[in-house]
């Protein structure tokens, strides 16, 4: 009901009701999500949407700020006993939402858990990670098996969300059904494609900074549903409003918009080794790849479905991060020299491809632009859509030839390539494999020495932008529309959505 509710808003046909609603709920935040979040689990996540549910839901070890400084949370320092030995000091008095204390052997817990559960998203993250112990009930040392310079930036995501043992233990499979974490929200409930409802957690450990009773987060796939229900009222604060909706939001006197770039970017994966899909043109020739990439005008797509305000890029590294190569230039496009090197690789014309994409409006239009444009190269593009979540399902299986899908960007660069390029990494979706690469990729973990990291991932992105599984299309800036009566918010470059310090002015 709520569904068909907030579409008639959208259409207009309710406008005079939605006063009244927004009166009955002054104690509640609705946010708005481009999509529906896959399964609440930290251990096994993986959408971007996901995440900012979990920031009203888990609370991390460590956070970053608005200028990517690594913060303490959960935990209030850590030290090197050496470079394969960490100690984490953890913050007193915490407790997860069901009353249970945060402490070492819940962190030892969840990072046993994060290792071994099946389906694990989080292993690949644990890199070098062999096993962690309890050294008092406020002290964790963490065991690798080899140096690992990023591995505190993953602590400030969801490997550093640490849940409920005595929850865990008792949902078992279930947990993503009824998650308790140690944030500011605890879960109440979920109903798929329409909500998911929080309520604050009276025991806090900041309380002082949380300012709702409730928070409600909402999936809009489409761009235009999701700016007309912020317009109507309907929702406090979108996480994403469109690049071509931002003049709408700009003209409406209770609205404002906070644009901020961001770590991420979107991109194509393509299928090189991952089942019967990778047995296409496109998948066993980099020349077909390198032949696509020229066919595609980024700065045009980028112009068309985003306004411009998304730059295009050839790499996996935002210019916010200082391992950015600013030697990378992105390719124009190049038709003529497209078909020659479909001439050299010898394949029929012209080459059939599926691009598999997501049931967001973006996404939608960005097929469509990327689907004329390789045409006149020679490619017969077949767009498929699927939901979100499936598409994810879609990609582990291998059961797609190119694969629409960005990433969120991580502060670490080994958290942009690592998860996408090593042989057998948890995103590596089409199974690209090279051992050049993941010696490389391994190199950079192994150092905290800056030029030299610098020098090997500089290599990476060379090595990657030769063999293509990857290709970079543009980096992502960060868009939230929201009312003029929302106070206190802070963007930062991953995106998140921290309802810590938030409110709402009468």
């Amino acid at each position: 009901m709520r569904r068909s509710l907030l579409a008639a808003v959208a259409a207009g046909v309710l406008g005079i009701a939605v006063p009244a609603v927004h009166a009955a709920r002054a104690q509640t935040f609705h946010i708005a999500l481009r999509e529906d979040p896959d399964q609440l689990d930290p251990t096994l996540a993986q959408s971007y949407v996901g995440r900012i549910v979990f920031a009203g839901l888990c609370d991390k070890l460590f956070d970053i700020d608005a200028k990517l400084n690594v913060v303490p949370m959960l935990a209030t320092s850590f030290n090197w006993q050496s470079p394969t030995s960490l100690i984490i000091h953890l913050r007193q008095g915490v407790t997860f939402q069901d009353g249970t204390k945060m402490d070492a052997a819940a962190v030892v817990y969840t990072i046993e858990r994060d290792l071994t559960m099946q389906g694990s998203a989080r292993k690949g993250e644990l890199a070098n990670v062999t096993g962690a112990e309890v050294v008092d009930p406020l002290t964790v040392k963490i065991t690798l098996s080899a140096p690992n310079a990023g591995l505190i930036a993953q602590l400030t995501d969801r490997a550093g969300m640490i849940v409920s043992p005595a929850a865990a233990k008792k949902e078992g499979k279930n947990f993503a059904l009824h998650p308790v974490c140690a944030g500011p929200f605890a879960f109440a409930k979920r109903v798929p494609q329409d909500e998911i409802v929080l309520d604050r957690y009276p025991g806090y450990w900041n309380a002082k900074a949380i300012h709702f009773n409730q928070v409600i987060y909402r999936p809009f796939p489409n761009g235009s549903v999701r700016l007309a229900n912020l317009q109507a009222g309907a929702i406090d604060l979108s996480e994403q409003i469109l690049p071509t909706d931002v003049a709408a939001v700009k003209k409406n006197p209770k609205l404002e918009v906070v644009i901020s770039p961001g770590l991420g970017y979107n991109g194509i994966t393509f299928n090189t080794n991952n089942g019967p899909q990778a047995k296409t043109p496109i998948g066993e020739s980099a020349l077909v790849r390198k032949a696509f990439e020229l066919s595609i005008d980024r700065q045009a797509l980028s112009q068309v479905v985003f306004n411009g305000m998304y730059p295009p890029t050839a790499q996996a590294l935002s210019p916010l991060s200082p391992f950015y190569d600013k030697a990378i230039t992105v390719p124009g496009r190049d038709v003529a020299k497209a078909k020659a090197l479909l001439k050299q690789a010898g394949v029929k014309l012209p080459v059939p491809v599926t691009l598999t994409i997501t049931s967001n409006s973006d996404s939608q239009q960005m097929g469509v632009v990327i689907q004329s444009m390789a045409k006149e190269a020679g490619f017969a593009v077949k767009l498929r859509t699927l939901e979100f979540a499936t598409s994810l399902q879609a990609g582990h299986k291998g059961d797609f030839q190119a694969y629409l899908i960005g990433w969120s960007g991580r502060v670490d660069p080994d958290g942009n390539l690592t998860g996408f390029l090593h042989s057998g990494a948890f995103f590596n979706y089409g199974h690209y494999s090279n051992p050049a690469m993941d010696k490389l990729l391994a190199d950079g973990l192994a150092t905290n020495d800056f030029a030299k990291r610098k020098a090997i991932y500089d290599q990476v992105q060379e090595l990657s932008n030769k063999d293509l599984p990857l290709m970079y299309l543009y980096t992502l800036a960060n868009i939230v529309g929201m009312k003029k009566s929302v106070q206190g918010f802070v963007p930062v470059p991953d995106g998140m959505i921290r309802l810590q310090g938030v409110s709402m002015s009468k």
